[in-house]
């Protein structure tokens, strides 16, 4: 293997009122968006950004609907399409720790999680407001007596981060924080094509970019708004390709698994 391979995962999708995606501006209604999670096949690992979410969580939760999930679109089912077991991944980096990114970790058994200290901290303690987004203790194991810190997710071991980070080469995080207090997004520098910047829910559709619309889930306004702005620079930067966390129309025209980007 000479350079890194992208997937892009199938991991179903989910609705929420028009009124969550782009806040105070709508329309509302069903807003049904893609879930999905980043495979990065890397000469110094298998990295996954994102994991999706757990159906039976979602279903009991929020009740059936919500969201939509079969077993070839769990996180298991679409590594199959790959040829490649969870056991096999090295590490699990979360854009943050809502229900909706976090779900598939738990089958991530051999993985190192990566994120950011503030999320882990948000995580544990949370604003009121945000414990809903929060809440799949399903997925995360409970405090640990001992050391006082949550184990995320069933993984082995775990890294907290600040700042950004050039986590392996030609792979990225850059702090976009607003949605949640922790927020990364990532960069995969690729050798026959531009810079792939998946922004997380730094930026949930082309629209929120395109007419500087938050969604209603942020922690801070001004850091919100301050991140779409970063996004913009960093695209210009390294002249990069960006794909949001979840736009309906811009997930018709990428490439998902087992298709590849190099």
């Amino acid at each position: 293997m000479n350079g890194p391979k992208v997937y892009l995962l199938d991991l179903g999708s989910m609705v929420l009122d028009g009124y969550m995606m782009y806040w105070s501006h709508g329309p509302g209604g069903a807003f049904h968006f893609p879930v999905y999670g980043v495979l990065i096949d890397h000469p110094e690992g298998k990295f996954i950004f994102d994991t999706g979410f757990d159906k039976g969580f979602i279903d009991r939760t929020f009740g059936p609907g919500a969201a939509t999930q079969n077993e070839r679109q769990t996180l298991p089912g679409q590594l199959d399409l790959i040829g490649i077991r969870p056991s096999e991944i090295t590490h699990v980096i979360n854009s943050h720790y809502h229900v909706d990114h976090v779900g598939g970790n738990k089958f991530c058994t051999h993985a190192t999680t990566l994120c950011h200290k503030c999320e882990m901290e948000a995580f544990t303690s949370p604003e009121p407001f945000e414990k809903p987004g929060y809440s799949d203790r399903d997925i995360f194991a409970q405090a640990s007596a001992e050391s006082g810190v949550a184990n995320d997710i069933y993984t082995p071991q775990h890294e907290f981060l600040t700042g950004d980070q050039e986590i392996a080469k030609g792979m990225h995080l850059f702090e976009t924080p607003g949605h949640t207090p922790g927020h990364y997004s990532l960069m995969v520098e690729l050798a026959d094509r531009r810079p792939m910047l998946f922004t997380g829910d730094a930026c949930y559709t082309k629209r929120n970019l395109d007419q500087n619309l938050i969604s209603s889930a942020h922690s801070d306004v001004k850091q919100t708004y301050a991140s779409l702005e970063r996004l913009r620079r960093l695209t210009e930067k390294y002249d990069a390709e960006l794909f949001y966390s979840h736009d309906p129309e811009a997930w018709k025209t990428w490439r998902p698994a087992p298709g590849f980007y190099s």
